[in-house]
Parts: C-alpha cells; sequence; structure tokens
C-alpha cells in the first residue's frame, strides 16, 4: 500500500510523540489553557481518548458513513430513502471529514497565534459544495467506487443539490473563489457574510419576460453549514445617544431602541491538497426575544409574531428593492448586521489572546472589505474601541485605519453607494456621530495640505452637502483603509485618473492594483475534469492546479496533432453535455457542429447584451437575403445569453424580452434551419455555469471601454480553451497581453476615445451617426418582425435619439467585422483549436492563487501557515507535529 493510500485509509489518534513512541494522551499544545481557558477540574483525558479517531477512507468505511447518516441522521430505512436523500447522505458523511480538517485548522491558527485576514463581503457565490469538497479532499474517486457499490452513481447525487443563493454575480463569484485559494494556500482567514433566505430571486422567463419568484434554496435544509446557538451578538438600531462623564471623560452611551440577535452559521471551505480548511461565517437574523408571551396571553396574536417577523425578515433576501424608504432602510440594517456581527467577532477572537494589547491589533487582524457594502465596519470597529472598550478617540483610529483595506468595483460614479444622512441617523444615531468625527480628521488633515482650497475639501469629503446630505461610503472606505485597490489595471488607472483622483493626490502610495482571477479548482478540476485529465497525463501529475504556471509547458504541445485532436475531442463531449442540458432546461434543439457563442453575465446596459441581441437580427436579415449557394459558406452559430435583471431595471428587462423575441422568430424559421440558434438560458447560476463554460466556443465580453472594472467570467471562459470576441475593457486588456493578440477578437472604441465618441453622437443626426446595417435592423424591429411589441421599440429608443451612452451605434461597424473574422477562423477547425489551446494553458495569471499570494505580500503582510498533516506510522494516520522545547517538556511531564 503507498503511502497516499496509507493516508487516506489510515486511523488517527491524538498523540504527541514523546521519546521515540506515540504515546496515548492527549496534545500538551492543544491545552485548554492555550485557549485562554480555564481547564476543567475534572480529567479530561477520557473524552480525547474517546475522540482519537479520523474517519476512515477506505471503501467499507465511507459506505458505513454514508448508510449511517442514512439511518442516524435522516431517519430513514433501508427501503423508503430516495436520490435525494443518499446526497444528503453523502454530503454529511462528507462533512464529517471536513469538520475534523477544519477543527484542526482552528486550533492551529490559534495556537501559532496566526495573523488573519477576514474578507467581508454581502455575497458568497458559492456554488454547489458536493463536488469541490470531493476533489479538494482528494476523495472523489473513493466515494465514487463507495457509492457504485450501494446501487448510485456520484455524478447523478451531484444534480440534486441546490445552488446556496447567496450571490448574484461577479463580486459573490469573485469572493468564493478567494476563499478556496485563502484555504489551498494556507493563509490563516475568514470569510464573513449572510446567510440569506431566499437569496436575490430565482429567474423565469414567461412570455418572453424576466419573472422573479423566491428562490428557497434553504427548502430541505442544508447539509453543509453548522449551526452555531453558542456564537451570537446583539445588534441594535434606533434608539438615542447620550453623554456620560467617567472619570473626567466624556463618553457617548447608545440606548433604546430595539435589538435582534445575528446568530452564526459556517460552511467549512477546504483548500486543495492540503489539512488547511477554513470557514465562511453567515449571519442570520433572529430576534432577541423570541416570543411575546404577554401579548399572545392577551389574544393578541400577531403581534405576538411581530418581533420575529421583523428581525428576520433583515436577513430574507439579498439585496432588497431599495427604490422605497423602506426598501432603503432594510438594505441599510442588512449592511449594518452583517458588519455589526462580524466585528464583534473579531474583536473577541481578539480579545482571547494572551496578552490585552489593542496596540497588536493590527499586526493580527486585517479586515479587506469587498466593495462599499461593509463600508459600516470601519466605524464600527471604531465605536467598540472608543465606547465599549473605552480607548481614546485617537488611539482608535490609528488602529483601524492600519487594520482595513478596501477593493472598489465600480469606476461608475452612479455606481457608487451613498446614504442618506436622515436614514443614518435614524437608525444608527451613534455611527453618525463617529462618521462625522472621522471626516472632522481626515478634513483637518486636507486643509493642512491644501489650505483653503474648498474644492478639494468638497471632492474629499466623506458627506456630500448638496441638497439632502448623503455619507459618501466610497470616500468612508477610502479614508478609514490602509490600502485600496482596484481589480484590473485598466481599472486601477481609471480609479486614480478619474473618481478617486483627488484622493490619490493625497495618498499615491495608498492605491494598488490587484487583478482579479478565479479558482482552477472550480473552473476547471471541477467543471472541465476531461481537459484536468488531459493536463495531468501530459504534465506527468496534478501539480498545476496548484501552480498554473505548469501550463506554460504545454507550449510545445499545441504543434502536436494528437494533443490538438484530444482537445477537439474534449471540447465536443462538453458540447454534447450543453445540448441535452439546454434541451432540457429551455427546449431548444441546437446544432452541435455550430459554434456556440455564448453571452452570461449581469443584464446590464453598458455590458452590452443589446449589442449581441441587434446584430443577431442583423446576421438574421443576411441570412434571409443570402442565395442557397453563399448559405454554403455561412458559418452556423447558436447564440446563447443568460444573466439576471435587477427587479426595478426596466431598461435591462426590455432587452431580455428583446432576445427571447427575436428567439421565438429565428427558432421557428425553417428557412434557415440549423444555420442560426438563439437561446435565453434563465437563472444563471454556478452549476449552470460548469455547464456552459467549458461548452463554449467564443464568449462575448463587449462593454463600453471605461465601463467593466475587471470582469471574471472571461477569465473562466478562456481557462477553458474558449476565445473571447471583447473591446479593451476591464481584464480583456491583461487577457489581450496575456493570450496574444492573434488568439482574441478585439474591436471597438478605446477608452482614450470615449468621451469625443459621446461628444460625436450628442451632435451628430441619428440617420448619419448609426451605420445603415443598424439602421435596418431597428426597421425591422419597428416594422413589428418581432412581436407588435411597444416595448421592443423602447429599448432601440433608449439609445437611438442622441442617447447612446454606451456607444452600441459607435461601435456595432467594427463589431461586424469582428464577427466576420470569427467565422473566417471558424472554418479552419485546427487553427481555431490551437488557438483555443493557447487561451487555456496561458490563463495562468488569472488564476485567484496569484490574485490571494499579491494581496497577502503587498496588502494584508500575512504568512502562510499550514496545518501539519498526520503522520503515518505503522499504518496509523496520526497527529505528529513537531513540537517546541516547552511542549516537549510539557509532554514528558504528563507522560510521568
Amino acid at each position: 500500500m503507498d503511502q497516499k493510500a496509507t493516508y487516506r485509509t489510515s486511523v488517527r489518534r491524538s498523540t504527541v510523540q514523546v521519546g521515540g513512541s506515540p504515546s496515548n494522551m492527549y496534545r500538551p499544545e492543544y491545552q485548554v489553557e492555550q485557549f485562554g481557558l480555564q481547564a476543567s477540574p475534572r480529567d479530561t483525558s477520557k473524552i480525547w481518548e474517546l475522540m482519537d479517531s479520523y474517519q476512515g477512507s477506505d471503501k467499507l468505511a465511507l459506505q458505513q458513513s454514508i448508510v449511517h447518516h442514512v439511518e442516524y441522521t435522516l431517519a430513514r430505512t433501508r427501503f423508503d430513502f430516495s436520490k435525494f436523500h443518499s446526497y444528503q447522505a453523502l454530503s454529511h458523511s462528507v462533512r464529517d471529514r471536513l469538520i475534523e480538517a477544519f477543527n484542526d485548522t482552528n486550533l492551529h491558527f490559534h495556537q501559532m497565534d496566526a495573523k488573519r485576514i477576514y474578507y467581508l463581503s454581502l455575497e458568497f457565490l458559492i456554488g454547489r459544495c458536493l463536488q469541490n469538497a470531493l476533489v479538494n479532499l482528494d476523495l472523489e474517486e473513493d466515494y465514487r467506487e463507495a457509492l457504485l457499490d450501494l446501487g448510485y452513481k456520484l455524478e447523478e447525487l451531484y444534480d440534486e443539490e441546490v445552488d446556496p443563493a447567496l450571490g448574484n454575480g461577479g463580486l459573490g463569484r469573485l469572493a468564493a473563489c478567494f476563499l478556496d485559494s485563502l484555504a489551498t494556500l494556507n493563509y490563516p482567514s475568514f470569510g464573513y457574510g449572510i446567510r440569506y433566505t431566499y437569496g436575490i430571486f430565482k429567474q423565469l422567463i414567461k412570455d418572453g419576460y424576466q419573472v422573479e419568484s423566491p428562490d428557497f434554496w434553504l427548502n430541505h435544509g442544508n447539509p453543509w453549514e453548522i449551526e452555531r446557538l453558542d456564537v451570537q451578538y446583539q445588534i441594535r438600531f434606533y434608539g438615542f445617544v447620550k453623554k456620560v462623564w467617567d472619570h473626567g471623560v466624556e463618553r457617548s452611551v447608545w440606548e433604546g431602541g430595539e435589538t435582534i440577535m445575528a446568530r452564526a452559521y459556517d460552511t467549512p471551505i477546504p483548500g486543495y491538497n492540503t489539512q488547511n480548511t477554513i470557514a465562511l461565517r453567515l449571519w442570520k437574523s433572529h430576534p432577541a426575544s423570541e416570543f411575546d408571551f404577554s401579548s399572545f396571553n392577551t389574544g393578541d396574536y400577531f403581534k405576538a409574531l411581530e418581533q420575529r417577523q421583523k428581525a428576520e425578515y433583515i436577513t430574507s433576501v439579498l439585496y432588497p428593492n431599495d427604490s422605497t424608504e423602506a426598501g432603503k432602510e432594510l438594505r441599510l440594517k442588512q449592511q449594518y448586521l452583517l458588519v455589526s456581527a462580524s466585528m464583534q467577532d473579531i474583536v473577541r477572537r481578539f480579545k482571547r489572546r494572551k496578552v490585552l494589547d489593542w496596540n497588536a491589533f493590527p499586526s493580527k487582524v486585517a479586515v479587506q472589505l469587498n466593495d462599499t457594502h461593509p463600508a459600516l465596519a470601519i466605524v464600527e470597529l471604531l465605536r467598540i474601541l472608543i465606547d465599549i472598550e473605552q480607548l481614546d478617540n485617537m488611539s482608535a483610529w490609528q488602529i483601524v485605519t492600519k487594520s482595513f483595506n478596501y477593493t472598489n468595483h465600480t469606476v461608475l460614479p452612479e455606481a457608487l453607494e451613498k446614504w442618506g444622512v436622515p436614514l443614518i441617523e435614524k437608525l444608527l444615531p451613534r455611527h453618525l456621530e463617529i462618521i462625522y468625527l472621522i471626516n472632522f480628521l481626515f478634513l483637518e488633515k486636507v486643509q493642512q495640505k491644501y489650505p483653503n482650497n474648498w474644492g478639494k475639501l468638497s471632492a474629499l469629503s466623506i458627506v456630500e452637502e448638496e441638497g439632502t446630505k448623503k455619507v459618501r461610503m466610497a470616500n468612508l472606505s477610502i479614508v478609514g483603509s490602509k490600502f485600496v485597490n482596484g481589480v484590473a489595471k485598466i481599472h486601477t488607472e481609471l480609479l486614480k485618473t478619474t473618481i478617486f483622483k483627488e484622493f490619490f493626490e493625497m495618498h499615491p502610495n495608498k492605491f494598488q492594483n490587484k487583478t482579479n482571477g478565479v479558482t482552477p479548482r472550480r473552473w476547471v478540476r471541477c467543471a472541465n475534469p476531461a481537459l484536468a485529465a488531459l493536463y495531468d497525463r501530459v504534465l506527468g501529475s496534478d501539480k498545476w492546479v496548484q501552480d498554473m504556471e505548469l501550463l506554460k509547458q504545454l507550449e510545445s504541445n499545441v504543434s502536436d496533432p494528437q494533443f490538438v485532436r484530444d482537445f477537439q475531442m474534449i471540447k465536443m463531449e462538453n458540447k454534447e453535455r450543453f445540448v441535452h442540458w439546454i434541451r432540457k432546461t429551455c427546449q431548444v434543439d441546437l446544432n452541435i457542429d455550430s459554434l456556440f457563442d455564448i453571452q452570461v453575465k449581469r443584464i446590464h446596459e453598458y455590458k452590452r447584451q443589446l449589442m449581441n441581441i441587434l446584430y443577431v437580427i442583423y446576421r438574421y436579415l443576411m441570412i434571409k437575403e443570402s442565395t442557397p449557394e453563399e448559405r454554403k459558406r455561412i458559418v452556423p452559430r447558436s447564440v446563447c445569453f443568460g444573466g439576471k435583471a435587477a427587479p426595478g431595471y426596466i431598461n435591462a428587462k426590455r432587452v431580455i424580452k428583446l432576445i427571447n423575441s427575436v428567439a421565438d422568430v429565428i427558432n421557428n424559421d425553417h428557412q434557415i434551419g440549423d444555420l442560426l440558434k438563439v437561446v435565453f438560458m434563465p437563472n444563471y447560476n454556478v452549476s449552470n455555469a460548469q455547464i456552459i463554460i467549458p461548452a463554449a466556443e467564443l464568449s462575448q465580453h463587449i462593454s463600453t471601454a471605461g465601463t467593466e472594472a475587471s470582469g471574471t467570467s472571461n477569465m473562466k471562459f478562456i481557462m477553458n480553451g474558449c476565445l473571447i470576441l471583447g473591446t479593451l475593457d476591464g481584464a480583456n486588456v491583461e487577457i489581450d497581453e496575456a493570450v496574444g493578440r492573434e488568439n482574441i477578437f478585439i474591436f471597438g472604441t478605446q477608452i482614450e476615445d470615449v468621451d469625443n465618441m459621446k461628444e460625436k453622437m450628442r451632435n451628430t443626426d441619428p440617420h448619419e451617426y448609426f451605420p445603415q446595417e443598424l439602421l435596418k435592423v431597428f426597421t425591422e424591429i419597428d416594422n413589428g418582425r418581432f412581436g407588435h411589441n411597444e416595448e421592443l421599440k423602447w429599448i432601440v429608443d433608449s439609445i437611438r435619439y442622441k442617447n447612446d451612452n454606451y456607444l452600441v451605434g459607435q461601435d456595432f461597424k467594427d463589431y461586424i467585422k469582428a464577427q466576420q473574422q470569427v467565422d473566417d477562423l471558424y472554418r479552419q477547425p485546427n487553427e481555431w483549436a490551437k488557438k483555443s489551446i493557447y487561451n487555456a494553458i496561458r490563463s495562468y495569471k488569472f488564476s485567484s492563487d496569484r490574485t490571494i499570494q499579491e494581496y497577502a505580500e503587498e496588502i494584508w503582510q500575512l504568512k502562510p501557515i499550514k496545518v501539519p498533516e498526520p503522520a503515518v506510522q505503522k499504518h496509523e494516520r496520526v497527529k505528529g507535529i513537531a513540537l517546541s522545547k516547552s511542549q516537549q517538556e510539557m509532554a514528558d511531564k504528563i507522560k510521568n
């Protein structure tokens, strides 16, 4: 039996190595005193003895674990459990193994007094957990074999899992990728988010329109989470602030209002090929008092339940509609609950250290704000330090500004979050006081650097004075953070030169770039196992999964016909899977020999799904007008869209309607047959993406230059051997550099010309501004070719009358030219395959491992701490961690 097999099938004991032989005692380095706890008077050695074994990982042990959960966790008999129950039992079995590593990891981090990074995000779009856990634990094949004996196929059980509705788009998926990389690279870390009951919404398409329905993903429970009944914090809203004198110092006391509780739910996040397993801690709102018994007894049953419902509403839905004052208040409550619970948890963990020294806080805690949603964490930590821990204002502020860092995700000024001062004053009165304090301290420095420059003071102030006063959350995030970063080179430069120009001039060393990345574990190893197997075989190992630069060694294989054929075969298999999925979910039959052209992302005007579907109409008209001989040269194409529009974003929803109206006409036109198909894929999520992305041959990332911060789906597509059709915007700029201009289709107005083109648009007659090809498309829509629907005309009008703010008309002619280049290349299958391979093997820069390593070294000053792997002695898996001299002496003392 080789060592790896021995490692997986062996039994662990909590032993220490003393005098060359194992000692069956609890580990002295994990004594309760190490955690700031008082030792129990009872003898705990028996407890340690009973907890001294890891779960076995041989086939029989895995099978016993699964059926154990069938009977004892799910309370099913051998006669009445379904495929879904098998999925649940399997998940609990895997979770058992995750918890072992999770507990060991947290114990080790605490024992090492490690500095940790705390990643705060309103979204964590983690996707399904089962496959990712099995891959990272290196147990996928073992469980597959164990399940086959029980009559189940592992892949079928994967499909029983529901996607956690914890995010919406790139922001949440980035956060999930970062957690995977943090665990894999052994960085001490914690993710903090919200446990949404319904997520954002489940997208349905009815009569071509987006319809939002509740996404009750927790309907059958969540086997991956650990409810922490002992970890909950009080959260206060409303109330008042009173001033008290304490030993000659005036202090503020926040009282009254209403309080709720935030309860923790942990999801273990395993690293790849490591013992390290970190936590994603999600908060759920609960009432501070479970039930108003006095109201119930007096017959007021609804009032008895009112407080519970009000509390639970806070974490019900991601991004509640904020078009009303009540919606704004709910969204702010949601953000404050996240930051208050998280900061209380972080402070509690810090105070468990042996010596409490607040000046050491920044050397043990780094907090990353993923966009401005958690910006109130800066204010909340300052409140805790001043009001509760009773530090003086300046000392507390110094600690705060050394502990926080801020990632910006938008270059659109209108997208920068602001909250009305009256709302903050009503909901968080003490925090408004502290925001004014922070602003005062900061503007004093601005005044010193720029005396009497009222323009600078106005631009840099945290409080916007015009009209109804508002708090600029981006300004607060910058002022309260040590470092600020953009998420692509072009994005970071835009931050420095446009929306944060004054901040950059004042603190140039504060700004950094950290180009986004995605995890190859999820997006190649899980999503495209055949491609991963090809890499393993040719490279001789799976080390590339942790070091994607090793893929550079495959450059020479691009000239190997067999390697190219293998790659083409993998792509065809992925296309077949996609065809079956589309038939099942969308009732459309795609031509598998057509070019699979995909655009999946949040529906937004700047992402220009409108330009794509207008081109599809142009292409349809071109096919209709072509002769039979000309049609023989036309490249068949299947154009697939996916993504959600925000419920209140009318123009985005009209684009979805236009796509579906065009699809209805084209897909039912028997004259063109399989030359063109159009599909809108509803409810785009992570598990759908794992089917869509490996099958894609062309992916469109066509935002107007200067509007997309980065994008991450473009990275996922190139990792899977897909060519990009895109503008020089966001991360496309760096993808262009990485894969080579000859391996990407670039078009459109460049960023330095955007303002001039907008000026031209505003000063040019529409009939001269728009190319004739596009005017013809407008005419067909106006004439009702795709349905007599006023909304279709409105979406055209949104760009038609000198209001083409995202330059659809300006870029359309160049877009047609780029599409022709796509067709020309696709007629050469081998050349297309070679360029696709170059995209895949040159995508190593866009691994989230690279991104996280840059964050750790250049922003967080964080060192990896690897949890020691259990030693293998006489076929037993033991916790063989090398002891320090003092620990060895302690072990000897215990032994004797």
